[in-house]
């Protein structure tokens, strides 16, 4: 199409693009000025002239191609192609041979129209005019320029309306349209807790900023992107459909519903080349933004086939007013324009500016058609700040003060861009910024303003890129959910194909967003995601879990099960439960009750980890064997009532119990080497299984929850502590000793007694205390010991007086610890010559 337009264009000198959006205008254009010698277009956004000024320079080459906005110049010497800000455009067309002009249809603009109509009128091209815009332009383009030849390009696809829809209903790569900077931000948060997130694109950003946001948007990182009527203006995106938050806006006089050519430049975003667009409003989310729109029929007619009212007049001002006076430069500034169709432009700030300056007392002193110029100039600032005309007038009026007699110093520019250059604070502030930084950068591009005009543009240049960086950022921050914005492109589709992976870590992400971790098998939502979003976190996480809970199951079982221990009676694995020890009268082994978090598991996982856990815990429990086999006994049919009474009591009590629970005098003497076959030793105190009182048999008595009673570490041999009875061990004294050093102590002073007593028939005898000083125990502790079994400590007498020599030793001798049974009024006789008679005998 662009080549059929092309024959037809080559017959005239100045020719008028006009259709609606998404027609290929700027696209015709740019080829056109490519094709000559020479070209220059002016643009209504520094956005769109930088789009343009890289897609020339992508064909001509750097150092042809020169882009002047009023914040930025980048003017090769031998540059022969112009893209510019509509401000910035040469007048005349700078004698180049190809000029265009874009959105030629602002003309009608309140604020800036009268700058449009003069390029309209004034700026041609040596070879080739072509004005840019919508078809409403035409009537005015054809009473204003004579010759004028009109090209009208249809839209290459069609706009529909599709009514309101609600914000959870809105389709993905939507812009939603707002007019004010507050109802921006509301809808922006709502999309932010409901669908993921939206870029933001406001008038009020910084070029920069609003590039970034829009890259946010074409990239796919967010489905929606907020904006202001800013987006209207030639912005090119991917955009499918358009939801109006409101129908109205300030056009800086009044509220006022948009007109029908508005809506459209706004609603024609929808749709690309050939792929069909959609315009409708925000259902419900009107109401909360105070507004309840709604297009009437007759707008819906008129946006979907591109008829409009056609402009009955353009703003105009005195391009070229005299300089005389201040006095004068407002009257010609204010002077009505004599043709048709012209009327003069409201007041805009500049002229607001210079007014209120003119009854300034330095007023009296600008004289001469150059000052005067040069306070039209200054006066003629942007009002980047947007904080209202008193404020600029004073920062104006500060600025001629500087620049009056001379240019403003280096070192004053480089302090007041020095004071902005800080990327701290909220989105407000930065803003607030970036719009006082604007007002340096374009005082700094003026050559007769600045002294080292390049380097204080460049830094002012610098510092808008930092600070529009940081707002990015921010809005980015505030405004995007990236993990929620993932999930819902991802939950409508099967679960194997969730972009969701486990980590090392064990941190589950959606490409490189957390959305939970795990542990042991249970999946946690991240702890930093709000309410609103842990219900959909968990159901993304629930659709890849069967897979990810497997493989995490199938590599624990390969790995052998490393890292898991058995704890206070049941099986972990990163400190996470994943089984519990149930016993039945104290049996060993006891039975496997997998935890609740391992239903997520699919079946065959579940059943292979469960298998691989049963034979782990059968290997850890081999300490424990001799603990069986006195339940194997118990149950034995050889085993008699009195056998089996002593081994369940043994049993109770983990392998030790002592002769009073035992019934030890009710069993019979036959059945004491059945006893000891299993590992059973008859202690002077105690009865007990050596084996179960390892301090790893004792460690996992405890562990596996048998054994609720306090656990030495290690086992040591005497606790210095014995307030608290821990397993294993029986009082002495102020201590507590282990049942079988005890045991030890005993036979050794047994067999010291009994080794007196051969040569010696007195009872008394002198005990070596080497042993049990050397386990630990105290000298007055061993006494109490050693006088559970009967022995009795005997102090000797001092020496006489006068008499030397080593002191006497203490003696010893033994009683009977308890009263005899019935059937034995009399000691019984030692055995096999023992003299111990009988602890000789219970200790065997």
């Amino acid at each position: 199409m662009a080549h059929a337009i092309w024959d037809d264009v080559q017959g005239s000198a100045i020719k008028a693009v006009l259709g609606p959006t998404n027609t290929g205008k700027t696209h015709l254009a740019i080829e056109r000025m490519c094709a000559h010698s020479s070209g220059s277009m002016g643009f209504p956004l520094r956005l769109l002239a930088r789009e343009v000024y890289d897609r020339v320079r992508a064909i001509k080459g750097d150092s042809q191609v020169a882009l002047i906005t009023g914040e930025e110049r980048i003017e090769p010497k031998d540059a022969r192609y112009l893209c510019c800000t509509v401000e910035a455009m040469p007048r005349d067309g700078g004698g180049r041979a190809f000029v265009a002009l874009d959105e030629a249809q602002l003309s009608a603009d309140r604020e800036r129209g009268h700058v449009f109509t003069d390029r309209l009128l004034n700026a041609r091209g040596r070879e080739e005019t072509m004005l840019l815009g919508a078809a409403t332009l035409e009537p005015m383009a054809r009473a204003l320029v004579p010759g004028l030849e009109v090209i009208e390009r249809p839209r290459f696809s069609t706009l529909t309306h599709i009514g309101p829809r609600k914000l959870s209903r809105l389709p993905p790569r939507s812009a939603i349209v707002a007019f004010s900077s507050e109802a921006v931000y509301a809808v922006a948060e709502m999309l932010r807790r409901f669908r993921g997130g939206a870029a933001v694109v406001m008038g009020a950003l910084s070029p920069e900023t609003r590039n970034r946001q829009v890259e946010l948007f074409q990239s796919g990182e967010v489905d929606y992107i907020v904006a202001t009527d800013a987006i209207g203006m030639g912005l090119n995106l991917d955009v499918g459909h358009v939801a109006f938050a409101g129908l109205s806006k300030f056009d800086g006089v009044r509220q006022r519903r948009l007109l029908p050519a508005e809506m459209a430049q706004i609603a024609g975003r929808a749709g690309r080349h050939q792929r069909d667009g959609t315009f409708g409003t925000l259902a419900g989310g009107g109401k909360r933004l105070g507004e309840i729109p709604e297009f009437a029929e007759e707008e819906i007619y008129a946006i979907e086939e591109h008829r409009f009212a056609p402009l009955t007049s353009l703003y105009w001002r005195d391009a070229e007013p005299r300089f005389d006076s201040i006095a004068t430069l407002i009257a010609d500034l204010e002077t009505p324009p004599e043709e048709d169709g012209l009327r003069l432009a409201p007041e805009t700030i500049d002229l607001t500016t210079l007014k209120r300056l003119a009854e300034e007392p330095f007023a009296s002193t600008i004289r001469g058609a150059g000052m005067v110029r040069r306070f039209w100039e200054v006066c003629s600032l942007p009002d980047f700040r947007q904080r209202g005309p008193d404020v600029h007038a004073r920062f104006v009026a500060r600025l001629w003060q500087d620049l009056r007699e001379s240019h403003i110093g280096a070192d004053f520019a480089a302090a007041r861009i020095s004071e902005l250059d800080n990327t701290s604070g909220d989105i407000d502030t930065l803003q607030g910024r970036i719009a006082a930084i604007r007002s340096w950068a374009y005082i700094c591009q003026r050559p007769d303003w600045v002294l080292a005009r390049d380097e204080m543009a460049a830094r002012a240049r610098a510092v808008e890129a930092r600070l529009s960086d940081a707002l990015h950022a921010r809005l980015t921050e505030r405004f995007v959910n990236r993990r929620t914005a993932l999930l819902m492109k991802s939950l409508g589709e099967d679960a194997s194909m969730l972009p969701i992976a486990l980590g090392e870590d064990g941190v589950l992400r959606v490409e490189d967003e957390a959305i939970g971790h795990l542990e042991g098998f249970r999946f946690v939502v991240d702890h930093g995601a709000n309410h609103s979003d842990h219900r959909m976190l968990l159901a993304a996480a629930e659709k890849a879990l069967p897979r990810i809970l497997a493989e995490r199951a199938e590599a624990l079982v390969s790995g052998g099960l490393e890292g898991v221990a058995i704890r206070d009676g049941t099986i972990r694995w990163n400190d996470r439960i994943l089984a519990k020890l149930a016993f039945r009268e104290n049996q060993i082994p006891p039975r496997v009750e997998p935890a609740r978090e391992l239903s997520g598991l699919p079946d065959d996982a579940r059943k292979a980890l469960l298998a691989a856990i049963e034979t782990w815990l059968a290997k850890q429990l081999e300490p424990l064997a001799p603990l069986t086999k006195l339940q194997e006994a118990a149950r034995d049919p050889q085993a008699g009532s009195e056998a089996r009474a002593l081994l369940l009591n043994l049993i109770a009590g983990h392998g030790l119990a002592t002769r009073e629970q035992a019934g030890i005098v009710h069993l019979p003497k036959e059945m004491r080497p059945f006893l000891r076959r299993i590992g059973v030793t008859f202690g002077a105190l105690d009865i007990f299984a050596p084996a179960l009182l390892k301090p790893a048999a004792r460690q996992l008595l405890h562990d596996i929850g048998l054994d609720k009673r306090a656990l030495q570490p290690a086992m040591l041999p005497v606790i210095p502590d014995a307030k608290r009875l821990p397993a294993g061990y029986r009082h002495a004294g102020s201590q507590a000793i282990r049942v079988d050093l005890a045991e030890k102590i005993f036979r050794a002073a047994h067999e010291q007694r009994v080794a007196k007593q051969k040569n010696d028939r007195r009872k008394r005898f002198v005990l070596d205390l080497a042993l049990p000083v050397s386990i630990g125990l105290d000298t007055s502790n061993i006494a109490r010991l050693l006088g559970q079994a009967g022995f009795r400590q005997q102090h000797a007498h001092p020496l006489a007086e006068g008499q030397f020599g080593p002191p006497r030793p203490d003696t010893w001798d033994w009683r009977p610890s308890r009263p005899p049974s019935p059937k034995s009024a009399q000691p019984a006789k030692p055995r096999e010559g023992n003299a111990f008679a009988g602890l000789a005998e219970l200790i065997r």
